[in-house]
């Protein structure tokens, strides 16, 4: 109902449970996914697994009334783009499919931070520094990773954010990378930033 009201918005699919719901991704082909935790059969995470390894699969917005560390962090290793508690407002709901359709990611405020950090404490790497990336680059992800976005960094380094846009997109390239959360995981992984 709430999509139903959006013009550039279009349900093209639902499900019941995980089995279902990959099973749709594979005839209908949406963009972006909104995926439950919880159902009954194959769950809302490994049915993520699943949709995201599809050959142009969709981005997965993950929905849960549950913010634990263990949910969001097997969320964001099956792939996951995005994470919203299910009680968010529901302008918060149409921006989030909006933001990952447009190949960003976004995840509730109250898990973003602690949910990067616990990923980097979980999978510790040898600081491997980040090989191919310019040193404006590195600069750049320093500050994706410290939570700015666009156009503030654009306005720390004194570029405009189309060019803050480009590094973000050479970033990426460079890391083999899906999204910005992706990115920072790398910067923390590889010790560029460190938690706290």
């Amino acid at each position: 109902m709430i999509l139903a009201e959006e013009p550039d918005i279009e349900v093209v699919g639902e499900a019941r449970d995980g089995a279902e719901a990959i099973r749709v991704c594979e005839q209908r082909r949406p963009q972006v996914v909104l995926m439950d935790v919880r159902m009954p059969g194959t769950d809302g995470i490994d049915a993520t697994r699943a949709v995201t390894a599809l050959d142009g699969g969709p981005r997965v917005l993950v929905l849960t009334t549950f913010d634990l560390d263990e949910v969001v962090y097997d969320a964001l290793q099956a792939g996951a783009s995005g994470f919203l508690l299910k009680d968010a407002p529901e302008e918060r709901l149409v921006t989030a499919i909006r933001v990952v359709a447009d190949g960003g990611s976004l995840f509730a405020p109250s898990v973003t931070r602690r949910l990067i950090e616990e990923f980097a404490r979980r999978r510790p790497r040898a600081p491997a520094g980040l090989p191919g990336l310019t040193e404006r680059e590195t600069e750049v992800l320093r500050l994706i990773a410290r939570g700015l976005s666009n156009a503030e960094i654009g306005q720390q380094i004194f570029v405009t954010e189309n060019t803050v846009k480009t590094h973000v997109a050479r970033i990426l390239t460079k890391l083999r990378v899906r999204d910005r959360v992706q990115a920072v995981v790398v910067a923390y992984e590889t010790g560029l930033v460190t938690p706290g």
